[in-house]
């Protein structure tokens, strides 16, 4: 009995002194970013959730919610398929598109109101949040006249993620 006490001890010990690693930094010394990996299992539940926490944001402000809509999601999911393909993120398609053309090309009839992008290896939330710390995307986020939303990403193989949120009327 007294040796299984120690031996139980003795690996309790020995594990009390092992370290979790540090994050890994660059050359700089900040910390490299950690990789966001989405399954195709988490679409659902990712789009929802950028949903209702944006939801919960305009509630606060006293805005009306959004709805999660097919169509600007398709919208959104092109461009950021297209930004991953340009390699930089930026308003425009490849093929000179722009949001506006995008959102007709799916045939939403209500109007486009925004677009925000980034390029990032951030969550959503990490990237809603960084999109509510600026005056311009934070107000296609807040905007009054939008009653839609489309929500979508790209993930590149080295697990960069190119978002896309795109908001009409």
């Amino acid at each position: 009995m007294y040796r299984i006490i120690i031996i139980v001890f003795s690996a309790l010990f020995a594990l009390s002194a092992c370290e979790a690693p540090g994050p890994q930094l660059d050359a700089n010394g900040k910390p490299l970013p950690r990789v966001y990996r989405i399954s195709s299992a988490d679409t659902g539940k990712i789009q929802l959730r950028m949903r209702d926490s944006i939801n919960a944001l305009r509630a606060a402000a006293g805005v009306n919610p959004l709805n999660l809509n097919a169509k600007l999601t398709a919208a959104a999911a092109t461009h950021s398929r297209d930004m991953s393909v340009q390699n930089r993120p930026w308003h425009f398609g490849s093929d000179g598109s722009s949001p506006l053309d995008r959102v007709v090309r799916t045939g939403y009839t209500g109007g486009m109101r925004g677009e925000n992008i980034s390029e990032t290896y951030e969550t959503e939330l990490e990237t809603l949040s960084a999109w509510m710390g600026l005056a311009d995307t934070r107000n296609v986020i807040m905007d009054p006249q939008s009653v839609n939303m489309g929500f979508s990403w790209h993930q590149d193989p080295n697990g960069k993620i190119w978002w896309t949120l795109v908001t009409g009327g």
